[in-house]
């Protein structure tokens, strides 16, 4: 579990915009980079190169709450 503190201040590295914690993809998701950063035993990996693309249905789920949006 990421420290929520951690979670207040972390930003996507590309874009500098918000993140949204996935707990169970265990991923941090930029929406407007349309990038999942992986967290890997509790410690965010803020690499672009790591980062999974998302779809544009994915992104558009998280933009709108859907239910993958978790944290």
């Amino acid at each position: 579990m990421l420290d929520k503190n951690l979670l207040e201040i972390l930003v996507c590295p590309v874009t500098k915009g918000p993140l949204i914690y996935d707990k169970a993809r265990a991923e941090l998701i930029s929406v407007a980079g349309r990038l999942a950063y992986p967290i890997r035993d509790d410690i965010p990996v803020m690499l672009e190169e790591e980062a999974r693309t998302l779809s544009a249905e994915e992104a558009e789920g998280y933009r709108k709450g859907g239910s993958a949006q978790l944290g």
